[in-house]
């Protein structure tokens, strides 16, 4: 191994969490930071950036942040929508190169306990009803769960007002208040909501059922064929990172996804594998930053206006 590779790290890692605390990146990145904290021999500590659906820290990371492998972004989906659906002050492909992914995670499609909607087809007939009187919430602009309520309504050609919150977890009160009436939340945060009571599943949006919630059809089975959306979660460092400490931070990140506490996460948000190591992730998020920029060519989706 280089003698580079041999040396890092030197010091104390930061892992960036470009999100608020409580959703599904903070339980993910925490239990992940102690693993890879682990497997490299030095702590990791996790700091909250967030702020502009993941882009602040996105930013901090890729253009303010030391260059040296000490400071790790951990990234959702919306590092690749936000390539064509947000205005950037920096590129992700250019500017940024994937370390390993994680784990992609499906939504539920949430209401309140008290809502009078006990179904998909509840919700679409009153959205084609009373036009863009419908509202759903999110944990910002361009975020997983902004697109997901996005791609519902455009798949089943409603209108719908989205209302922009700072992280899913400030959602969760006007939604069980009926102030707003959706909400498309990833399940490792929204599964505990559900089964506490105060909120309702009405379907899931990966292709199957999840085994957690074996009675909540998907969207596909609820009138909208072919409609599936999950949150992916990964690693990027800066661009100017040398190579053999991108390998460290590989085979530190792929020994944590393979332990029983990071298993144990993944396994209660109905996580799905996605490709872990570096290359193979590097291929998967273009191939996910090309999807959406084809929505947005094709006129299916707009740039969000910030």
């Amino acid at each position: 191994m280089p003698a580079l590779a041999q040396s890092f790290p030197q010091r104390p890692l930061t892992l960036v969490l470009p999100y608020a605390p409580g959703g599904s990146a903070d339980v993910l990145g925490r239990v992940l930071a102690a693993e890879m904290q682990r497997e490299l021999g030095q702590t990791v500590v996790v700091e909250y950036k967030p702020g502009a659906g993941g882009n602040i820290g996105a930013e901090w990371v890729a253009r303010q942040g030391p260059s040296d492998g000490h400071t790790v972004l951990f990234a959702a989906s919306s590092l690749a929508t936000s390539v064509s659906l947000s205005k950037l002050n920096f590129d992700p492909r250019r500017d940024l190169q994937p370390v390993a992914g994680l784990a992609a995670i499906p939504s539920l499609m949430l209401v309140s306990s008290d809502s009078p909607f006990t179904s998909v087809g509840d919700v679409l007939k009153a959205a084609r009803a009373r036009p863009k009187e419908l509202t759903f919430g999110s944990s910002g602009l361009a975020t997983g769960s902004h697109l997901a309520g996005e791609l519902f309504a455009m798949q089943a050609n409603v209108e719908l007002t989205h209302v922009p919150y700072r992280g899913s977890g400030a959602v969760y009160p006007d939604l069980i208040g009926q102030r707003i009436q959706l909400l498309f939340d990833v399940m490792g945060s929204s599964a505990g909501h559900v089964k506490g009571g105060r909120v309702r599943a009405l379907a899931t949006t990966s292709a199957r059922r999840a085994s957690d919630f074996p009675e909540v059809p998907t969207l596909a089975e609820s009138g909208l064929p072919g409609y599936e959306f999950e949150t992916w979660f990964g690693l990027f460092v800066p661009a100017a990172v040398p190579s053999p400490t991108v390998t460290r931070l590989e085979q530190a990140a792929l020994v944590a996804l393979r332990s029983a506490p990071f298993k144990e996460r993944l396994s209660q948000a109905a996580a799905t594998p996605i490709p872990d190591s570096a290359s193979a992730f590097g291929r998967y998020f273009t191939s996910d930053v090309e999807r959406w920029a084809k929505l947005v060519r094709e006129g299916k989706l707009a740039p969000v206006q910030s």
